[in-house]
């Protein structure tokens, strides 16, 4: 199996799921689209990963290989390869199926409880601590369903198809990445009602051998009709 990763910013990596791609013998490429890196062949990897990052799906005034981007997610997803977003990822999966991307009633920066839809398959956990970093939103795609909700937003996941997944919250994420955040989104720990500070998000870290559980079984369920193919 092979597995290629969209890095948006230099700051936010695979976080676990490198971890867990390499104990199940995934050979790892990715792609530094800030770095102006090409994309590859769509014929070249069997997963996408797709990774968060500070800018909006809207800003490619800004970042034009936002545009190339989106065409690629595009053609990989009628290639019928297995995609997973993470925030970003999820938002630019659910702006290519067609669904609207917006500011979200909040912003939910920290370690908030989500809580699984009841539409949703089992292998999402039933309630869950996750971590987020994240102001817009989405609406849900055709023909997709709600993994998960919060009390800051109400679509904060999605399954499309079986072997699409988008994720708004963060999984992956390890004191590493946890700290990268931090060190360069400082300016975003402002006062609201979902935003807590550092010493808040650190004090919480306890969280993360949770989360990161929760990304393997749910990596574990994508797998399944890879390996039945």
């Amino acid at each position: 199996m092979r597995l290629h990763w969209l890095q948006h910013v230099p700051f936010e990596g695979l976080g676990c799921i490198e971890e867990w791609a390499t104990s199940r013998d995934m050979q790892i490429t990715g792609t530094r689209l800030y770095a102006g890196e090409n994309l590859p062949s769509t014929s070249d990897f069997d997963w996408l990963v797709i990774m968060g990052g500070p800018m909006g799906i809207h800003d490619q005034g800004i970042h034009p290989w936002l545009i190339e981007e989106k065409a690629f997610i595009r053609e990989t997803l009628e290639a019928g390869k297995t995609v997973i977003g993470i925030c970003l990822g999820a938002q630019l999966i659910a702006d290519v199926l067609g669904a609207r991307v917006y500011p979200g009633p909040h912003k939910e920066i920290g370690w908030f409880p989500i809580r699984r839809a009841p539409e949703a398959p089992a292998w999402i956990p039933e309630e869950l601590t996750a971590f987020h970093w994240h102001g817009d939103t989405f609406d849900l795609p055709d023909h997709s369903i709600r993994l998960a909700s919060s009390d800051a937003c109400r679509n904060q996941g999605f399954v499309y198809r079986d072997r699409v997944v988008g994720l708004q919250f963060h999984l992956e994420s390890t004191h590493r990445s946890v700290e990268n955040l931090i060190e360069n989104g400082a300016d975003e720990l402002a006062d609201g009602l979902y935003i807590q500070s550092a010493d808040q998000i650190r004090s919480a870290c306890s969280n993360l051998s949770t989360i990161n559980t929760a990304m393997f079984l749910l990596l574990d369920r994508l797998l399944q009709p890879c390996l039945q193919a």
